[in-house]
């Protein structure tokens, strides 16, 4: 029993970010996310599983809009196996330098929050994997690199214990 709970402790603590966002608060170019955001936006990535095997590759296709104060991100995904997938995610502000977002695939609301260059976000996210679906959280941290350029990476972790990582570049387009 003792050996149980010791192993649930150590994964509970292996699973908290010791990383604080407003450590990149003196970063630039600041990040206005309505502003990134809005327009049209490719992005590539890959998944990589925990050992570092990339499992798969993908390109989305974005649009970004603003209606009232929701900033609205349609996406539609290309997988390296043939598969596509769409999400729109519709993101509000929360208070200074915080959002909050919904989408279809989301499980309750996402949380974010900018410093500097970056945006913290985390949400848990439905993902169907080989006929079955799974909740994952998702512990995103994307920096602004210049006016035109993101990079994300994301950890993604069930019951604690982390699965696999996401590494993804964003283009803003003309």
């Amino acid at each position: 029993m003792f050996k149980r709970l010791l192993l649930l402790m150590c994964l509970c603590l292996a699973s908290c970010s010791s990383v604080d966002v407003q450590q990149y608060r003196t970063q630039q170019p600041t990040l206005d996310v309505r502003q990134f955001f809005t327009g049209h936006l490719e992005a590539w990535g890959i998944f990589q599983k925990r050992s570092g095997e990339v499992v798969k590759r993908f390109h989305v296709v974005m649009q970004g809009r603003s209606e009232g104060e929701n900033l609205i991100l349609h996406e539609d995904f290309t997988y390296s196996d043939g598969t596509r997938q769409t999400r729109e995610w519709t993101l509000r502000p929360d208070g200074p330098n915080r959002w909050r977002g919904t989408a279809g695939d989301v499980v309750g609301e996402a949380l974010g929050e900018t410093a500097g260059n970056t945006l913290h976000w985390r949400y848990v996210l439905s993902l169907p994997v080989d006929g079955k679906v799974h909740d994952v959280t998702l512990d995103d941290w994307m920096y602004q690199l210049d006016d035109h350029t993101m990079a994300n990476r994301s950890y993604m972790s069930k019951f604690g214990v982390e699965v696999g990582q996401i590494s993804l570049f964003f283009r803003k387009l003309p």
